[in-house]
């Protein structure tokens, strides 16, 4: 057939024009039609909905170092933050005709509105601009988004359109009209056609401006090509590019957009973002079962299984060549069953769960995960441009191999390795500038501060973060340092430095640290507030710590925490006695907690008696009675923690503070200090029974009424404990003072036995236990 001239239809007739294919964005059985009819018209020109200003970047999609799924991303020049994409998948029918134009030396170019508009408008998009609807955009229905799909599929009696379109187009049989390459398309048309007169042709204004747009494209083309091209769209467009109307009248659409320069380049994409279940607006539900379907020529069905057995393989069920060959049959019984023309995913997934499963969803949801949605990672080429900061990162990755992946990876790392401690500087430097590639988890070998474990996995939008960072510097310890630079002198508290100090030694940013010391200094020097000091020390320590394993020289940061203990040590005291409600007093509580570990760490700086300071801070509070109870009896606690409290000290603390002249609920907030779940309260409890008899006391002297009070607080302490702890207190208390060991009754026999010898019991065992022995003898 000759291209551009007439184009026969469903009905046998006639149109002249060019060749409009309507598609579903991402779909094999479109993928696979679109050149199918490509081949039969052999088009001049292929014209494809997408934003031009990627037309500079086709012809990277013939480099051998393109690998489906990728993404064309456009952002704004001055705020790469505001951002879409375009994603396309091997089996997206635009990549199809991109492809088979490539192949042909065909002129292939985009038609749909320009970046540089879309993006111009506040409320753009940040991902794909198709939005909603998927095979066709959709239109505007009243208030409602229409779905295309989902009222064809309704039209033709199924309930679940995904499986309609399957039907109709993905899994169209070789016989009958589906054989027309033309003929799917044609229906579609015309299909979409009654859909906008019955529902209302214009859609969202956003998309009577970009069929305006394609239409201005279109007649361009007419005048270079005749109608010798084609146009791969979403089908919803299709009637409008059909439709008679003046250029004056499109121009006039187009009259006064908004405009912002914009930067293109190709990204990597995944099957995942592809998935609607991610957000994505023209998404799908299975991209890696459609991807399969486009690989597999033949025996789709048979090869799915194959790697569904594979995988569960690998997780270590039993899976046998003879389960496949089973859940093949089942898969096509239930397919002829359902009037299909072949199985589908849910026949699939149907035969799986019954016959490699055994009828449980916790090993499908793993094959629906890794399978049917995936985790594929596409790649670009080294030619896709991209900003410099990208570009150093790239050499980074590849030098440290970090090879960005899209699936979650555990990386652990030993930072007594040069090449490890180097991996733990990128990583950290990253976050510094906002791009979490990699987020700390807690190590499970070990606690040792030269052990990280990281979670890695690679998402498509980093590489807006990484655009978006590019204003800070070229490299990433330049554009880390910068940033960490401008964060300290925009820092609103002494916290926010206090982190940023910590995290600027986590980065080895030597060169950020003056500034950012200068900021914390200022800073210290103006803080008042005993809480916001408690709250920046814990990190201030911690920095020592972490410069000291990285060799940071971090001997300015020492100075600083020092004072800010004492000025901690001298304000702490009053800060107490003030009057505090129950919240304030559990938050400084959970302050001198931090400020205690960090006089710890700075042990090693301890030049001056810091040490000595805060024991003394710590007694002054555990004797002073206008102190609330919680606070009490915690700095009681950690003073014998540190054995610096006799036990016969701890035990008049603790009588002062359970006696009748004090109030229930101020008493069970010094039980709670001193012998809270979470710090070892319980097994000291065991190991002194002079305590225990304390609080034991206490307890039964509590009034009704008080005690229902303060039941929750207790129950929230004792609640804390191991179940042996509380089963170990639970027998001291049920035997009493006195009562001996452990596990024996008060009248000296184990648990379990009675007080006295039951000698008729007992002589009803003595055949038999003569007779054990001398089988023993003998």
């Amino acid at each position: 057939m000759s291209p551009g001239t007439t184009v026969p239809n469903t009905h046998g007739t006639v149109a002249a024009g060019p060749l409009l294919l309507g598609v579903r964005h991402h779909g094999p059985g479109s993928a696979r039609a679109v050149r199918a009819a490509l081949d039969a018209a052999r088009p001049a020109a292929v014209l494809i909905e997408g934003p031009p200003e990627g037309d500079a970047l086709l012809p990277l999609a013939a480099d051998p170092g393109m690998r489906p799924p990728v993404a064309l991303l456009a952002h704004a020049a001055d705020d790469p933050g505001r951002a879409a994409f375009w994603p396309l998948a091997g089996f997206s029918p635009e990549w199809a005709a991109i492809r088979w134009a490539q192949e042909r030396d065909v002129p292939v170019r985009f038609i749909d509105l320009p970046a540089a508009h879309s993006l111009a408008v506040p409320e753009a998009p940040e991902q794909d601009p198709e939005g909603a609807g998927d095979a066709a955009d959709g239109a505007a229905h009243g208030s409602v988004r229409l779905d295309p799909l989902a009222v064809l599929a309704e039209t033709a009696g199924y309930e679940d359109p995904e499986r309609w379109w399957e039907d109709v187009v993905e899994h169209r049989g070789g016989t009958g009209p589906a054989t027309d390459p033309l003929g799917v398309f044609e229906a579609l048309g015309e299909a979409m056609g009654a859909l906008r007169e019955e529902y209302g042709a214009g859609g969202h204004h956003r998309d009577l401006v970009r069929e305006a747009y394609m239409r201005q494209r279109m007649r361009a083309a007419r005048r270079e090509f005749g109608d010798a091209y084609a146009v791969v769209c979403g089908a919803w467009h299709v009637p409008a590019l059909r439709t008679k109307t003046t250029a004056a009248a499109d121009k006039a659409l187009l009259a006064g957009l908004p405009k912002v320069k914009v930067e293109t380049t190709w990204v990597p994409w995944t099957h995942r973002r592809l998935a609607r279940a991610g957000g994505y607006g023209a998404g799908i539900t299975s991209p890696g079962w459609y991807a399969h379907l486009f690989a597999a020529r033949d025996r789709p069905v048979e090869r799915w299984l194959t790697k569904v057995a594979g995988l569960l393989r690998e997780e270590d069920r039993q899976v046998s060549p003879a389960h496949v060959i089973e859940a093949v049959r089942l898969a096509d019984t239930l397919a002829a069953m359902r009037g299909r023309p072949v199985p589908g995913l849910t026949e699939t997934l149907e035969a799986v769960r019954a016959v490699m499963c055994d009828g449980s969803d916790i090993p499908l949801a793993l094959i629906e995960d890794r399978l049917v949605v995936g985790d594929v990672l596409g790649e670009v080429p080294d030619a896709a441009p991209v900003v410099p900061l990208q570009r150093d990162l790239t050499r980074r990755q590849r030098s440290l191999r970090l090879k960005p992946e899209a699936q979650d990876r555990e990386l652990e790392l030993d930072l007594r390795k040069d090449t490890d401690a180097a991996k733990s500087l990128l990583l950290h430097r990253l976050r510094l500038l906002g791009i979490d590639w990699g987020v700390p988890t807690a190590s499970r070998g070990s606690t040792g501060t030269f052990r990280e474990t990281w979670r890695l996995r690679w998402e498509p939008e980093l590489a807006v973060r990484v655009a978006e960072a590019g204003i800070w510097g070229t490299t990433v310890l330049g554009a880390a340092t910068a940033r960490a630079e401008a964060d300290a002198a925009g820092a609103g508290d002494l916290g926010e430095v206090t982190a940023l100090a910590e995290r600027c030694l986590l980065a080895g940013l030597s060169g950020a640290l003056p500034a950012v010391l200068r900021a914390l200094a200022d800073r210290a020097a103006l803080d008042t507030d005993v809480a916001g000091l408690a709250k920046a020390l814990p990190a201030l320590a911690r920095s020592l710590r972490y410069g000291d394993v990285r060799g940071t020289d971090a001997a300015a940061l020492g100075t600083v925490a020092a004072g800010l203990a004492e000025r901690i040590c001298v304000a702490l005291p009053p800060a107490c006695a003030a009057g505090l409600d129950a919240d304030a007093a559990e938050e400084l509580r959970g302050h001198v907690d931090g400020v205690h570990g960090a006089v710890g760490l700075l042990e090693a700086l301890d030049t001056d008696g810091l040490r000595e300071r805060w024991a003394a801070v710590l007694r002054t509070l555990a004797g002073r009675d206008t102190v609330p109870g919680l606070i009490r009896g915690r700095a009681a606690r950690l003073l014998l923690d540190d054995g610096r409290l006799a036990p016969e000290e701890t035990a008049r603390l603790m009588g002062l503070s359970l006696s009748p002249a004090c109030a229930p609920a101020d008493a069970a907030g010094w039980i709670e200090g001193f012998a809270g779940g979470g710090s070892g309260g319980g097994t000291l409890l065991v190991h002194d029974e002079r305590l225990l008899a304390l609080i034991d006391g206490w307890l039964a002297s509590v009034p009704e009424r008080a005690f229902i009070d303060v039941l929750p607080l207790l129950r929230r302490t004792f609640g804390g404990y191991e179940a042996g702890v509380r089963r170990s207190l639970g027998e001291l208390v049920r035997r009493g003072p006195g009562g001996g060991p452990a596990g024996v009754g008060a009248g000296g026999a184990p648990d379990g036995f009675g007080a006295e010898l039951d000698p008729v019991r007992a002589d009803a065992v003595v055949d038999l236990v003569q007779l054990l022995l001398a089988g023993a003898r003998g």
